[in-house]
């Protein structure tokens, strides 16, 4: 029970990553805010508070922050899970899908970082962000994501020293090629679909992907006293991928 009696809130919790995380947290006891985009989270408890919206609405974050501070009194954990893919050639990205890609991988953890901050207890606390294996290198047709999610980082670093005073963690994950339901729907639109897995699969030094689960286990640890002493780290749950 290492969260227990601790409250936390989990973005892009309706499915994949997000799913386990909530799962992962559930068991160790935490009093769990959720919220993704869509209208229900099929997976959710009775005592879970869940809250659907667009995180890259200040008034939607600043509600949120509302609902926590009324349902709970204060926040201890902050799971920013969020995100939104969007793969195109640079010089054929639309400016509007440029614009997505940045406010909802980078944007909207500002704000949520920004409302929720104020929450945290006079003890501290832990944010943990999920930002991508490409966040750390650079990838064709990823430009603007691997732009986005290396600009997480850095807004996770320079958080990490600014709240230092405070003992207010944060951290991150930096997933590689997971097996969540957006990715294996992509892998079964393909030809052929084992075929591709396969290929996928070897460029990891350990050949497979990730399952949600074992991301959630590495943002579990972030999140918990487990790691006290660590803040504006970098975690890759890539299979060795960022290795090379």
């Amino acid at each position: 029970m290492r969260l227990e009696k601790m409250t936390v809130l989990v973005t892009g919790a309706s499915s994949g990553i997000g799913e386990a995380v909530s799962s992962h947290f559930r068991r160790e006891g935490a009093r769990l805010l959720l919220t993704g985009r869509r209208e229900q989270m099929h997976s959710a408890q009775p005592d879970d508070v869940y809250v659907p919206g667009d995180l890259n609405d200040e008034a939607f974050v600043a509600g949120l922050a509302a609902q926590a501070t009324e349902s709970f009194g204060s926040v201890d954990v902050v799971v920013l899970n969020h995100g939104l893919q969007a793969s195109s050639p640079l010089t054929e990205m639309a400016h509007e899908d440029a614009r997505n890609v940045l406010e909802s991988n980078l944007l909207s953890a500002f704000l949520v970082m920004k409302h929720f901050a104020p929450l945290m207890p006079a003890a501290g606390g832990s944010f943990v962000c999920v930002s991508s294996r490409l966040g750390m290198v650079g990838m064709a047709g990823q430009v603007l994501y691997s732009a986005a999610k290396g600009g997480l980082i850095m807004l996770a670093k320079g958080a990490a020293i600014e709240w230092a005073p405070r003992n207010i963690r944060v951290n991150v994950v930096a997933p590689g090629l997971t097996s969540t339901p957006v990715i294996e729907a992509a892998i079964q639109r393909r030809p052929d679909p084992e075929a591709y897995r396969r290929e996928r699969a070897s460029q990891m030094p350990l050949q497979r992907l990730a399952t949600p689960e074992e991301v959630a286990d590495a943002i579990l640890f972030l999140a918990s006293s487990e790691s006290s002493y660590i803040t504006g780290a970098v975690l890759p749950v890539d299979g060795g991928y960022t290795a090379f």
